[in-house]
């Protein structure tokens, strides 16, 4: 965006929306106009938390995670009208997590093909090729947070915004950003008490 702040420019869209113009068009120029900030968000969460789905046989790319992610979107937004910033990136959040967990999930659920040739090494067992039952129930531990401290957190943690944006987001104050941070990273602390090693 040039002077004007993406979540100033989502707003104004946003509030386009609820007037009587066709909302097609609408939606289709307010996601063209966030898409640098839409393919920060897919290529932080893709390479900081999904990097295996960057290598084959899924060879995802943040490009192509943005095409997706625009997709979901378009069609999400003709029965969901998100009236604020904060719940268009909620609503962007939850489209990125829902189509990297489901590539991870097909992934997982793939049967591995390997030709048998003395010079193939064989994958060790703990290789990163499936999301282990640890990663699944810290995946668990946050959808399950409080919603406030979901939201904060996911925003800073997978979304990587700075806490004055996140607080501009969510239109509360960094200190408020900075407690539901607090206050997720105890309860989550206290979710996955177990895997803490001994």
């Amino acid at each position: 965006m040039n002077k004007e702040s993406t979540t100033a420019v989502v707003q104004r869209y946003l509030n386009a929306l609820a007037g009587d113009a066709p909302a097609e068009p609408i939606i289709r120029e307010m996601l063209g106009r966030s898409a640098r900030r839409l393919e920060r968000l897919c290529a932080n969460l893709l390479y900081k938390h999904y990097p295996r789905l960057m290598r084959p046989p899924s060879n995802l790319d943040t490009a192509e995670m943005v095409g997706g992610l625009v997709e979901g979107l378009l069609k999400a937004m003709d029965t969901v009208r998100p009236q604020t910033v904060r719940q268009f990136f909620a609503l962007v959040n939850q489209h990125m997590r829902w189509q990297l967990n489901d590539l991870a999930r097909r992934l997982d659920e793939q049967p591995i093909f390997v030709e048998l040739r003395e010079e193939f090494l064989v994958a060790s067992a703990d290789s990163d090729s499936a999301i282990t039952p640890d990663g699944r129930l810290m995946l668990r531990a946050i959808e399950n947070l409080p919603e406030d401290e979901r939201e904060a957190f996911e925003l800073v943690r997978f979304q990587e915004l700075t806490h004055t944006e996140v607080a501009e987001v969510l239109g509360v104050s960094t200190k408020t950003v900075q407690r539901r941070l607090n206050r997720a990273s105890l309860l989550l602390a206290e979710e996955l008490d177990s895997l803490r090693p001994a």
